[in-house]
């Protein structure tokens, strides 16, 4: 008897240290603070963790590239589908059907669980995350010292703040006091949305819910307001009606508050036609995002594998430019740096040996624009991009 009571004690004292610990993580991993004042720091500052490790006990799969992305309601998984889809086709297939790449998206937030992510899972190989964030987490040394640990492939499109408003809400000053919806706690929407009403002056009542409960607390009245950081358009506010009165709400942009980190931007009647009038626009701001990788070492099945995803990508890159992808690959230019990181090796030399070739492309079809002097500057982009998509569909010629 005396036994049994003491396995039993144990047992409960065992769960109870569980419990606590369990706390302790949920608690370190956690990104909200307490609420700020404006006079409070407007650098967001995630909490420093113990450096974590990336996964190499178990196999993954070598012929699938782990691409962790944004919430299915954002633009940035509907890119990485992009990449799945068409990179899926136009390879020759095996005995069993295998293909030599795959691309497989792994639903994240956008934010600090994607850089996680590629750091610590076996088989998580790229990541799209906003710029600012991932800059913020290697100046804070969050997760210790990750300028060796990440590489970047290139950088993406920008990803606009859409703010959502109930109608009696006329400005961003109107919220002060009033439940406003972030995203989830850790997402890039809930980390740098906290930091924006900071700066601007304008203290909230944070709510932290998914797209889509968000959206209900909306229609309901529980939220007077809510924000979702994706590239414009968002398919997901295709949902909006004008009936239900929701509306998209300035962010005025501050050069001495924001410049630092933010970008001035504009969503249009053509962008979301269902919620902005016919000649109206909503000015916002924006941050950069990029492609990031895990930095593996040269030699490993992983690092070969992400050498072809990169010659694949690049090689391919013009088809993402065409009426069936996203609009946001218009704006990415795969030859764009970004500062304070090294890009990945094959990316670097796939650019270094096409820069004489495009340059040289470019040169002679400056020679052919010659006779078009009608044509402005974004007509020429626009027709190079075009020749360029021709010659990929059309190499011997």
């Amino acid at each position: 008897m005396r036994v049994c009571e003491a396995m039993r004690a144990g047992l409960f004292i065992a769960l109870i240290a569980a419990a606590w610990l369990g706390g302790q993580v949920q608690d370190s991993l956690a990104q909200k603070p307490p609420p700020a004042s404006p006079s409070d720091s407007t650098k967001a500052s995630p909490r420093k963790e113990a450096t974590p490790r990336k996964e190499t006990g178990r196999s993954a799969d070598p012929y699938t590239v782990g691409f962790v992305t944004g919430t299915p309601q954002c633009t940035e998984f509907a890119i990485a589908q992009d990449i799945a889809t068409t990179l899926a086709t136009g390879q020759e297939t095996g005995p069993h059907g295998e293909v030599a790449l795959r691309v497989l998206p792994i639903v994240g937030n956008d934010g600090i669980r994607n850089v996680l992510d590629v750091l610590t899972l076996a088989g998580a190989d790229v990541a799209i995350a906003p710029v600012v964030l991932v800059d913020r987490l290697r100046e804070t040394r969050t997760f210790g010292d990750i300028s060796d640990r990440l590489t970047y492939i290139a950088p993406l499109h920008i990803e606009e703040f859409h703010l959502l408003a109930r109608p009696e809400i006329g400005s961003l000053a109107e919220l002060a006091g009033k439940r406003v919806n972030l995203g989830d706690d850790g997402s890039a929407s809930a980390i740098l949305g906290r930091e924006v009403f900071n700066r601007l002056g304008v203290k909230i009542s944070e709510s932290n819910l998914g797209p889509e409960a968000a959206l209900d607390g909306l229609r309901k009245g529980d939220l007077s307001a809510a924000l979702l950081v994706s590239g414009k358009p968002v398919s997901f506010l295709t949902q909006i009606s004008q009936f239900d009165g929701i509306r998209l709400l300035p962010i005025p942009y501050s050069k001495e508050l924001l410049q630092q980190d933010y970008l001035p931007s504009t969503l249009r009647h053509q962008d979301y036609p269902n919620i902005i009038a016919a000649e109206a626009s909503v000015d916002t701001i924006a941050i950069k995002s990029a492609l990031l990788a895990y930095n593996w070492p040269i030699g490993n099945e992983r690092y070969r594998l992400l050498d072809l995803f990169v010659q694949t990508l690049f090689t391919r890159f013009p088809e993402f430019l065409g009426d069936g992808h996203h609009p946001k690959w218009r704006e990415v230019n795969l030859a764009a740096l970004l500062p304070g990181w090294r890009r990945f090796r094959p990316a670097e030399r796939w650019l270094q040996q096409q820069s004489g070739g495009e340059a040289a492309l470019r040169k002679a079809f400056g020679r052919f624009l010659e006779r078009k002097p009608t044509a402005s500057p974004p007509d020429r982009e626009e027709l190079f991009r075009d020749f360029l998509r021709w010659r990929e569909r059309n190499p011997a010629k």
